[in-house]
């Protein structure tokens, strides 16, 4: 923390259930400031998108959230927190960790092991009162094979991370958020005058691909990733021709579509 600066207070538990859940929490209840940090050293109920469960041995990676309150930006710019969050969390782990970090959109962090796209992280954001908004974060640091939750998954150790010591790495990804979220919320949330939208889409790893979403009512879209919009939604180009932006909120798997993943 410095004066000036986003953050305003740094507080590390031993063990909790979920830091966005308590954080929220504590939101609610009311009197904390814009850039509160809640970090755990292990988290027992843990949840990624669509309250999917998210595990890992205590001390093997970095468990936080964050407390925003973009007041100055329209509320129908909040959705692009998520994607801000994944640039951010991805430069400042290529910093600090020398480890290229590549986004799955809407909310996964991927890194490369023996050659395979591996998810090592994600994101989730919930509001909180009125004008707050919870970024919860979880990264797999130093993860063995023998540990990953599922084979599929990776960690900054297994993509050869110069560097799996927590302290700088937190350090480097909350440097990362601040300077992201400063340039977002100065230029009034547009993710192309902040460069946010230009950046994401250069990290995507879903641009380009042809992936099915898997959407409510067992629907489903097969078509290529040909860009993120305005909005923060993917762009699939179907082979009707046909280019169908899908919001966040309306995907329940978006995987590739030659299989599942």
């Amino acid at each position: 923390m410095r004066a000036g600066g986003l953050w305003t207070q740094v507080d590390v538990v031993q063990r909790t259930g979920s830091t966005n859940s308590d954080l929220v929490a504590r939101a609610d209840a009311g009197g904390l400031e814009e850039g509160a940090v809640l970090v755990a050293e292990e988290q027992t109920a843990a949840r990624g998108r669509l309250d999917r469960r998210w595990t890992a041995p205590a001390r093997s990676g970095l468990f936080f959230s964050v407390l925003l309150r973009p007041v100055e930006v329209p509320v129908a710019r909040w959705g692009w927190l998520p994607l801000l969050t994944g640039v951010a969390v991805a430069t400042g782990l290529s910093r600090a960790a020398g480890v290229d970090t590549a986004l799955k959109w809407p909310n996964d962090l991927l890194v490369t092991v023996g050659g395979e796209e591996r998810k090592a992280g994600g994101i989730l954001a919930e509001r909180a009162g009125d004008d707050g908004v919870v970024i919860g974060v979880g990264i797999n640091v130093s993860l063995r094979g023998d540990e990953l939750p599922v084979p599929t998954a990776g960690s900054l150790a297994l993509a050869g991370a110069v560097s799996t010591d927590r302290d700088p790495l937190l350090r480097g990804v909350l440097r990362s958020l601040e300077d992201w979220y400063g340039r977002w919320r100065a230029a009034g949330g547009d993710p192309g005058v902040s460069g946010l939208q230009e950046t994401y889409a250069a990290g995507c790893a879903t641009l380009g691909r042809v992936v099915r979403a898997e959407l409510p009512g067992d629907r489903e879209l097969v078509g290529e990733a040909v860009a993120v919009d305005g909005d923060g939604r993917l762009v699939l180009a179907t082979g009707e021709g046909v280019q169908e932006p899908v919001g966040a909120g309306d995907i329940v798997h978006l995987r590739p579509a030659g299989g599942a993943r």
